[in-house]
């Protein structure tokens, strides 16, 4: 479907429900969720982020040398720098 189709039937469907308060607050707030999700992929729940977290603690941790640039840093994990 192209984006036009699309459009079309969102509207044709929310005329169905355009007379229930209930379901357009439930529509509404779904809606809301996906334009956040469009706006910043980057956006998550305190769980989420804590998840994240606890799951960074059991890998590898490497750190940065003192007086040690980006470049020779990646170079000793031994990423390819150009």
């Amino acid at each position: 479907m192209t984006a036009i189709q699309l459009n079309a039937e969102i509207y044709r469907t929310m005329s169905v429900i355009a007379e229930d308060e209930g379901l357009l607050k439930q529509a509404l707030k779904y809606l809301k969720k996906l334009a956040t999700k469009k706006q910043d992929d980057t956006l998550m729940t305190k769980e989420e982020f804590f998840a994240r977290v606890d799951k960074a603690k059991q890998g590898k941790a490497v750190a940065m040398l003192p007086n040690e640039n980006l470049t020779d840093f990646l170079r000793r994990q031994g990423n390819a720098v150009g």
